[in-house]
């Protein structure tokens, strides 16, 4: 499902027009990245939680030549479902 099927599939839900899901669907993606970005958990009861998490500097290596290369320190966003699929 791309956005602008989940942005259809709300307005069906809700009984919104696709203008109003999509204004929705667009302010809720940015609320929850400004609050990662800022280092929120973000928790959607019945869906998950989205974090951020920090991955330390580690050493990895070129596939063709076999060369170390330093991978330098970054920030990852991480989901943790609450949900299972069967």
């Amino acid at each position: 499902m791309n956005k602008a099927q989940f942005v259809e599939a709300i307005a069906l839900d809700a009984n919104l027009t696709k203008v109003e899901a999509r204004k929705a669907v667009d302010a809720m993606i940015r609320i929850t990245v400004q609050s990662l970005r800022e280092g929120e958990r973000l928790t959607l009861t019945g869906l998950g939680t989205f974090s951020v998490q920090q991955k330390a500097e580690r050493v990895g290596r070129n596939p063709r030549t076999g060369a170390a290369v330093k991978i330098p320190p970054r920030k990852v966003i991480r989901f943790r479902p609450t949900v299972e699929i069967e």
